[in-house]
């Protein structure tokens, strides 16, 4: 069986690092929620923008930034946006209003699209097929940790220090990153070194995906119906315009050649838009309606991140020897049973039940994404592993940005652009569990989805 050497490990090392890092921002930002909001007298409809904003600019940014580091090389683009995110992260601890730090999150966006465009690619071109499963299994397991560790320290970081705090830890984070990528991360991969950039295919592929998020997390107004269309409208274009150069920013016969790809990347897809936004409603409904601290909130929420990072260890190693696609499709069913748990949830249902849920949850997210991620990226060629990582980060994010749609939408529905105060916590509750059950819909979608597949042979 082929090895992993000690010049990988230790890029390795570099990449799994930074896979802690955008997660566990996230996560922990989460918690400091209810504090942004009252420094900046932000509404509860308006904070969704400082996971929307930032989520918007990674997934626009994420395909054509990859294709950049196909020709000018992944380490470089990898090393520049762990710079960009750092210092964009050091200015949204330093903003003054809500604007600005909303903006720096969009910012903050672009440095992690060049991050989470091109670690998938430079860990799967570190490591032989052979141990592909394992590495992805234990680089899934770092970002659950991530999340786990998130919600507990960010609690506490808050209570502490304030939410400043939080953007000042995550840049050290980001500090200690760029200092090992210079020393750890050896070699340059440019598998389209030569090609020319396809400007226009980009912009096309922006305003497409850029629309059609804005568009969804403004539905059911007549701006965001009139945004959809034209996002719709602008990947028809792209699509198009793509099929026919020979140097494509993205190359769409992926999608349409590729059966497994395409329909294990739809199953990602699903799965985030099914998942991203619970924290951010339990968050809100642990601390404004249960009245606990951000810390004591933390201690809940980590229970789900807990048990994701341990069985995502666990199916990791188990992936060569039992087929990733049904473990995936298991993993799906898993939580959509766990969604449906959550649309109980009453001013008064006990911390138990909450957490046992959040378990189950942890359980389908652990078995369901790793074997999804080596799925999708042993079913294409070497040339097309930055174009696959993309994607597949592209199919996250948008999928969380979708999420927080489906979260801003029912709260608008249910209780307008208004402060949670004690008057509202029963629309609160009601828009939080048709979110629930609106995920749990989508999921089984993405059950469904997952059977369909044809695992390729790797």
């Amino acid at each position: 069986m082929e090895k992993v050497s000690t010049q990988a490990r230790k890029g390795l090392l570099v990449i799994n690092i930074s896979a802690f890092l955008v997660p566990f921002m996230g996560s922990s930002l989460n918690l400091a929620l209810p504090q942004i909001g009252e420094a900046f007298n932000m509404k509860a409809v308006t904070l969704t923008w400082m996971a929307t904003a930032y989520l918007i600019s990674t997934a626009i940014f994420q395909i054509p930034l990859a294709k950049i580091a196909d020709i000018r090389g992944r380490r470089k683009v990898f090393i520049w946006g762990v710079f960009l995110f750092t210092l964009c992260t050091i200015a949204s601890g330093l903003s003054t209003s809500g604007e600005m730090l909303i903006a720096m999150r969009f910012l903050s966006g672009i440095g992690a699209a060049m991050l989470m465009g091109t670690n998938m690619a430079i860990l799967t071109a570190l490591v032989p097929p052979s141990k592909r499963g394992k590495a992805l299994g234990v680089n899934v397991s770092v970002v659950y940790a991530a999340l786990a560790a998130g919600p507990f320290f960010g609690g506490i970081i808050t209570q502490i220090f304030g939410w400043r705090g939080i953007f000042f830890v995550v840049a050290a984070v980001g500090l200690v990153i760029l200092a090992l990528s210079k020393s750890c991360l050896k070699g340059e991969w440019t598998e389209a070194k030569g090609e020319k950039f396809d400007l226009l295919g980009s912009i096309f592929y922006g305003i497409g995906l850029a629309s059609l998020i804005f568009g969804f997390s403004n539905l059911p107004k007549t701006l965001g119906i009139v945004f959809l269309l034209t996002g719709l409208a602008f990947f028809v274009i792209f699509i198009v315009y793509e099929r026919r150069q020979q140097f494509p920013v993205f190359n769409v016969r992926l999608f349409t050649r590729n059966r497994t790809f395409a329909l294990s990347s739809f199953a990602a897809l699903i799965n985030y838009s099914a998942t991203a936004a619970i924290a951010f409603m339990l968050s809100l409904y642990l601390q404004a309606v249960r009245g606990l601290e951000p810390s004591t909130a933390g201690l809940i929420l980590i229970s789900q991140a807990v048990v994701q990072s341990f069985f995502s260890i666990v199916v990791g190693n188990l992936s060569h020897k039992f087929s990733p696609s049904k473990m995936a499709t298991t993993g799906m069913a898993i939580i959509v049973v766990g969604l449906i748990g959550l649309t109980f949830i009453s001013p008064t249902t006990h911390f138990a039940y909450i957490m046992f849920l959040l378990m189950l949850l942890g359980t389908g997210f652990g078995v369901f994404s790793s074997p999804n991620t080596n799925v999708i990226m042993s079913s294409v060629e070497k040339k097309e592993y930055t174009q696959a990582s993309a994607a597949t980060g592209t199919m996250r994010l948008t999928g969380n940005a979708i999420s927080m749609g489906i979260a801003s939408m029912s709260i608008s529905f249910f209780m307008g652009n208004e402060k949670i105060v004690p008057a509202l916590f029963g629309e609160f509750l009601q828009s939080m569990r048709m979110a629930f059950m609106v995920f749990a819909v989508l999921c089984l979608i993405g059950v469904f989805a997952s059977t369909a597949r044809i695992e390729k042979k790797v």
